[in-house]
């Protein structure tokens, strides 16, 4: 973000000194500064716009007010500041919140309150926006307050930001510093809950072989099998979900029409579920490969069953499925009905209700590959992170952003080892408004290495944006087949759960050394504030391939499935119980005034004690590491005792228009138990509603920028996509095309290795014997003739 620093000339007048505990110098603007400006103010904004700065005499108090207006703005902002110098802008302390209170006049209800930080390493940047101001003709007051100050910052700099035509005045402002908290609660738990959290693992077993989970509005969990990878459920029509509910443990299954296995999902705006595409048909040796239905359907949770939409114009196994601020969905990759990998973008409309037909939707012809984790930025774009599911990334750097308007392509540099993140976890970081993303781990199921321990993080606020490295995972143990043992060197993992919590933090959890083997037991939190894992406790069961861990309402974690190469399903679901909910009782939100929300307004809830800090969990939609849709959004608070206002951003790309959750936490990062709140979509605003305060961030890309490539059908793919040799075993055995490098390249070591993972017998489908697995030729892999064999 481009912002006009000034520098202070001669001072004309002795500074006016603030009051004991307001933190801005010249706060009323009485003392004069240089180029018109007050002393400690500055003019400040950017874009294309036209504007003035008047010091004037219609004053909330005292001789002077300032007035900032836009007559003609096409972007940007415009915004008096306080003076970017360290004798000017207020000193803060990381870890400490501040109330800001200021009396503004407005005829626009285009406005923000807007934080601008030092980082005592990178200088000033853009913070985030707090607050909007309504339009008022009188003098009133806006408070809100600030959420903790990110670790590296000495001092902070705010102003009221005008991004539409109209004015605002302002006069007497005031900054002080929350009191400090009191001292941390006594644990409740164990020293070993209260420092790495507990699992347990539930009584009743999922009854249905789930690889998709999606949170509901109304607290339950939707779980879709389809066939559940079975071949016997996928030819008999045996196609299953199951809704669970956390409340009394019990499971419902669904009927469900088409084989959903390795579907797309996302939440619509008004809490049903989209569900698109899925299994047309498992692989034929010497044949095609996995093949994708162009099927759509809509799951309701209120009546709990399904219904079509309209077809996509493509087939999609593995899609993408990502929400824009419109409440439309938009979707990339996956498989064709013939195994091709699909070119074709697709395009939910919520007006219209389906899906638009080719003609309307613009098109790249790219091909993203399988689950590519596409995140939506504040300003309406793409991000690719890197992240995929099956064998190698994108050509060029494996990281991209995609502008839909303008139909273009830019790669992102600095993801590590790019073709190693099959099967990693990208997750926009809390809170939103910071526009960081995490990717983790991943692995390459075509050369079938050691899965690794790379992170990398990526500030999209920054003009180029481009990945950093981030602390490597920590280390767990890995069962190799002969019990546990400490990973060593680089090992990490793939097939990474990153899940969202309600105290700003991310628990990272499962993952295998290998597609479909050698699970890990491993488990940190990521701290967004310092960069770093905490490791925890670790979840007991294995979770590896088709396994999913989310956020419940209540701020525990649930983890459920794992499909490993033999064909079997754990039905065993973990909970776990963060360290959060062991530091004594939980703060409660004991009413919201209102739970159908709109962008740009305050919100006001009551709570039973004193919170730090409030905001909106998406509920999750997730399958194989993936869900582009999770965020965590700041809601800024202004406090009243036991009232609290909310501070509800103005740019649905910044939390796309859905059901949330909405938690409030205290200064100990305890969570209460969630909320629903409904935040509207576009067609709900009312006329006066301020537009969305959008900034300039990655607004230079250095990286090469691609218009849409020539119109084609498909992109070719092999037919071991999957990294499955399928000439052994039926079409649910995955017996890798490439064994893990610890295993020897003879019959007697492959079959080892195998037995020792529980693939038990193994028919030879078709004449061929790729692997060396049937030297004896009786159809059988590693049999008792084979193991003996010389080869």
């Amino acid at each position: 973000m481009a912002v006009t620093g000034l520098t202070m000339g001669l001072i004309l007048t002795s500074p006016q000194p603030a009051s004991a505990a307001n933190l801005v110098k010249n706060p009323g603007f009485e003392t004069a500064g240089s180029d018109g400006m007050p002393y400690c103010w500055e003019k400040s904004g950017w874009g294309d716009n036209d504007f003035t700065f008047t010091t004037t005499g219609d004053a909330h108090s005292g001789g002077r007010a300032m007035k900032v207006e836009l007559t003609r703005r096409v972007d940007g902002d415009r915004k008096a500041l306080i003076t970017e110098s360290a004798s000017c802008a207020p000193v803060v302390t990381p870890g400490k919140q501040y109330d800001l209170s200021l009396w503004y006049r407005s005829t626009t209800p285009d406005t923000a309150v807007t934080l601008f930080r030092h980082d005592a390493s990178e200088g000033w940047q853009y913070w985030t926006d707090l607050k909007t101001l309504d339009i008022s003709a009188g003098w009133a007051q806006a408070s809100v307050r600030t959420p903790e100050v990110p670790s590296g910052t000495d001092m902070i700099t705010w102003g009221v930001s005008v991004y539409g035509t109209g004015s605002v005045t302002t006069d007497d402002y005031t900054m002080e510093q929350v009191a400090d908290v009191p001292p941390p609660v006594q644990c409740t738990g164990t020293p070993d809950q209260c420092a790495n959290g507990s699992w347990s693992v539930l009584p009743t077993q999922n009854p249905v072989r789930s690889m998709h989970s999606v949170v509901l509005n109304n607290g339950k969990v939707l779980l879709i099998a389809g066939s559940g990878n079975s071949e016997e459920n996928f030819a008999a029509g045996t196609f299953t979900s199951a809704v669970y509910d956390p409340s009394n443990g019990s499971y419902k299954v669904i009927p469900t029409p088409k084989d959903m296995f390795c579907a797309g999902h996302v939440q619509l705006q008004d809490g049903r579920v989209l569900v698109m595409s899925g299994n047309k048909a498992y692989p034929v040796v010497g044949g095609h490969g996995y093949e994708g239905f162009k099927d759509s359907y809509i799951f309701d949770p209120k009546t709990e069953t399904y219904t079509r939409t309209n077809d996509l114009n493509d087939g999609h196994w593995y899609p993408s499925a990502t929400e824009l601020g419109s409440g439309d969905v938009i979707s990339f990759g996956g498989l064709r009905e013939d195994s091709t990998g699909s070119v074709t973008a697709e395009y939910w409309s919520d007006a219209e209700q389906q899906w638009l037909p080719l003609w309307k939707v613009n098109q790249t012809w790219s091909y993203w590959g399988l689950y590519p984790s596409m995140i939506l930025m504040q300003d309406g774009r793409l991000f690719y992170s890197g992240s995929h599911v099956f064998g190698n990334n994108i050509p060029g750097t494996g990281s991209a952003i995609y502008d839909y308007g303008a139909n273009t392509v830019t790669q992102i540099p600095g993801l590590q080892n790019k073709d190693e993140r099959d099967q990693s976890a990208s997750v926009l970081l809390p809170p939103a408004q910071d526009q960081r993303v995490l990717t983790i781990g991943g692995g390459n199921i075509d050369s079938n290495p050691d899965a690794n321990r790379l992170t990398d993080i990526i500030d999209l606020k920054q003009a180029d944006p481009r990945y950093v490295a981030g602390p490597p995972l920590p280390q767990g143990t890995v069962d190799l087949g002969a019990g546990p043992v400490a990973e060593t060197g680089d090992q990490g993992k793939m097939y990474v759960s990153a899940v969202l919590m309600p105290d700003g933090k991310v628990l990272e959890t499962g993952g295998g050394l290998h597609n479909r083997a050698d699970p890990v037991h491993e488990a940190s939190i990521f701290d967004p504030d310092t960069s770093a894992f905490d490791p925890v406790a670790a979840d007991p069961e294995s979770r590896g391939y088709h396994s999913s861990a989310f956020l419940l309402p209540d701020g525990r974690i649930m983890a459920t499935g794992d499909n490993p190469g033999n064909g079997t399903w754990n039905h065993n679901v973990s909970i776990y119980s963060p360290p959060y909910l062991f530091k004594g009782s939980r703060p409660t939100i004991t009413s919201v005034i209102d739970d159908e929300w709109t962008y740009g307004t305050t919100q006001r809830i009551t709570v039973d004690r004193p919170i730090a800090k409030a905001e909106l969990i998406r509920p999750a939609a997730v399958t194989h590491s993936s869900d582009p849709n999770q965020r965590f959004v700041d809601l800024p608070l202004s406090v009243d005792g036991d009232n609290v206002d909310l501070n509800v951003t103005s740019n649905p790309d910044l939390a796309p228009p859905g059901w949330y959750m909405l938690f409030a936490v205290d200064a100990h990062g305890v969570p209460s138990v969630a909320k629903w709140v409904h935040l509207q979509g576009p067609a709900a605003l009312s006329a006066d509603t301020a537009s969305a305060h959008v900034h300039s961030f990655a607004d230079s890309p250095a990286g090469g920028t691609a218009a849409p490539a020539k119109r084609r059908t498909s992109q070719k793919v092999s037919t071991t996509l999957s990294g499955c040799d399928r000439h052994y075993g039926s079409a649910n055995v995955c017996v890798p095309t490439v064994f893990p490098p610890q295993v020897g390249k003879t019959t007697a070591a492959r079959c080892a290795w195998l037995a020792a993972n529980d693939y038990g017998r193994l028919k030879v489908n078709g004449k061929d014997d790729p692997l060396g697995l049937d030297p004896s030729k009786d159809g059988v892999a590693c049999a008792k003739g084979d193991v003996r064999a010389k080869r």
